[in-house]
């Protein structure tokens, strides 16, 4: 491990990646809308050989203690072992864990949804929205594929015919989700003293530290989420940042 990091860190000098491209340039990324016939929204993305499907449930339920007036959301990561041998079949492991909380953040600081609107009676029933991640390969940085993925996938739901206490999943209306807000996540990793984006799995896990940067369409930061052992230093996050917003801005041309 150490000897490709002495290897990596001398091609970083050179500011060159495994596969040739510039440190903050991503792979190409191919998006697919509508790819689920059962999920009120849904999503396919891959970011160079990465690929996950993310798909939106709606369902009717009661809501929250604390929120009896809003809407609930809740974010699921599926890490299948035909997508990385180092994934295990059964309950979510930690990196699962932690890709839906990062997810879930995003969406959830930015106020993306006007969960107000999804209030049917107060205290009794509301709308919970709910976002299924599935990794189908994984060749490096799941938490920006699954980020993208969700956006657009939120961005595609519309609500099934929902009548007399009855939700009928086979009729959907024309009634889109509320979203008021699109965050969306950029991370930014730390090897030596290098920055870069995107990286590939041999990157990935060389890294020291990897900085996730939730941003809105008009460039505001909603979360942030650090990940890895080394420390960042004021000066590292400023600069990481900045690279995610500039990054973000080229990335929703895309979207």
């Amino acid at each position: 491990m150490k000897d490709q990091k002495s290897h990596l860190l001398k091609a970083l000098e050179k500011g060159i990646r495994y596969d040739g491209r510039g440190l903050t340039n991503f792979r190409p990324i191919i998006l697919e809308k509508d790819v689920s016939k059962s999920a009120e929204g849904s999503c396919s993305v891959k970011i160079g050989n990465t690929e996950v499907i993310v798909g939106v449930k709606m369902g009717v339920e009661t809501p929250y203690p604390d929120t009896p007036d809003s809407g609930n959301l809740m974010v699921n990561t599926e890490l299948r072992p035909l997508s990385n041998p180092e994934f295990e079949p059964g309950p979510p492991g930690e990196k699962a864990i932690e890709l839906a909380r990062v997810i879930d953040r995003g969406i959830r600081e930015a106020k993306a949804i006007d969960v107000k609107k999804l209030c049917v009676t107060k205290g009794e029933k509301v709308w919970s929205v709910i976002i299924d991640i599935c990794s189908i390969n994984d060749e490096g940085n799941l938490l920006d594929a699954s980020g993208l993925g969700a956006l657009i996938a939120l961005k595609q739901t519309v609500f099934p015919k929902y009548e007399e206490g009855i939700l009928y999943y086979e009729e959907k209306t024309k009634t889109h989700l509320p979203i008021i807000r699109e965050p969306l996540p950029v991370t930014v990793y730390k090897i030596g003293k290098y920055f870069l984006v995107d990286p590939l799995s041999e990157e990935e896990k060389l890294a020291d530290s990897r900085l996730t940067v939730a941003i809105t369409k008009d460039n505001v930061l909603c979360a942030l989420q650090k990940g890895g052992k080394e420390p960042l230093s004021i000066d590292d996050i400023d600069k990481m940042v900045k690279i995610a917003m500039k990054k973000a801005t080229e990335l929703r041309k895309i979207i």
